[in-house]
């Protein structure tokens, strides 16, 4: 899973094998080690929420995706989620869950477990 933060917004990139865990499992996590702390971005399913929603706890960043939107995901068509959260200050946090596509630049990561770019040409 990759994580990309630019100012309010947050999207979260999942590769194949990920988005089957996270379908399966209902949670997927990654974590990001320094010498004395761990940072760790997650998703997780909630069969509560009506919409996307985050939380930052513990040095820990997660996205949380309502079933109802994500069912079936594993196996559908669909790119990926977003919603945009108002904050209790009044400013806006803008969320995005999606499938990792393979890129279509010359990229040096190992990418076998993206899935294939719509946008290229076989």
């Amino acid at each position: 899973m990759k994580i990309r933060i630019k100012g309010n917004s947050i999207r979260y990139r999942l590769t194949r094998s990920e988005v089957e865990t996270f379908c399966h499992t209902g949670h997927f996590a990654e974590t990001t080690e320094f010498n004395d702390r761990k940072f760790t971005y997650a998703v997780k399913i909630s069969e509560t929420k009506t919409h996307m929603d985050a939380e930052f706890v513990d040095d820990t960043i997660t996205l949380i995706v309502p079933e109802a939107i994500c069912k079936g995901w594993n196996v559908n068509n669909q790119v990926g989620f977003e919603h945009t959260v108002t904050l209790d200050n009044g400013n806006t946090l803008f969320l995005l869950v999606e499938k990792d596509f393979v890129c279509m630049d010359e990229t040096t990561e190992d990418q076998s477990d993206n899935y294939p770019n719509p946008k290229a040409v076989c």
